[in-house]
């Protein structure tokens, strides 16, 4: 599957309120789902020490799903395309690599 495919079709299934005018929902809903997986991690650490278990592996893919399916839909909102999203990413991180820049703290660099 294509991201382009992924976002037409994780679209069907977006239902809150104002969908193709409501940024918030999407931006809200990725911040929960971040703080999900890093709790997650957070538990292997302490509780795994360090290493996961199959089911822990199965719950976090699970959460990294459901990220995607807040990124897709904040593209969504705001236009985007998650294929050039993801397209000019990859431009940006090898221009860095070729620079010798990939190590650093500033965003335009």
């Amino acid at each position: 599957m294509t991201f382009e495919e992924y976002q037409k079709k994780s679209r069907e299934t977006a239902i809150y309120p104002n969908v193709g005018s409501n940024y918030i929902y999407p931006t809200l809903g990725l911040c929960g789902e971040s703080g999900e997986i890093a709790e997650k991690v957070k538990k292997v650490l302490r509780d795994g020490n360090g290493t996961f278990t199959v089911e822990g592996l199965a719950e976090l893919k699970k959460e990294l799903g459901d990220v995607i399916w807040y990124i897709s839909q904040l593209a969504s909102e705001l236009r985007f395309s998650l294929d050039q999203i993801a397209e000019e990413n990859i431009q940006k991180l090898q221009s860095r690599k070729d620079r010798k820049v990939l190590h650093g703290s500033r965003d335009n660099r």
